[in-house]
């Protein structure tokens, strides 16, 4: 059983290696006995390539959703540089 700690990365070929096994015919339970691999983990891939055609989260983001987390990144390196003008409009008003 894998260590929940320290989750185990899977390629994305092994992944679609995995689902052709499952699409083939072979069960959930022997592909989890073979390669340890839990039912849910082995549905969520098999959904992801059949929908999307791809496992990684990037490849399935909308463009909406990929907007967002370039704003949500934007915005925190915004944040980032008003706190170190913050800082320094600090140490120069003491002067």
């Amino acid at each position: 059983m894998a260590d929940p700690k320290h989750p185990r990365k899977f390629s994305e070929e092994f992944k679609r290696q995995i689902v052709q096994l499952y699409d083939n015919g072979k069960s959930p339970a022997e592909i989890k006995a073979e390669y340890d691999i839990g039912n849910s983990t082995l549905h969520r891939w098999a959904r992801a390539i059949h929908e999307n055609g791809s496992t990684r989260a990037a490849d399935n983001r909308t463009p909406e959703q990929q907007r967002i987390l370039e704003l949500e990144k934007e915005n925190k390196q915004l944040k980032m540089e008003v706190d170190v003008l913050k800082t320094a409009a600090l140490i120069f008003a003491r002067k």
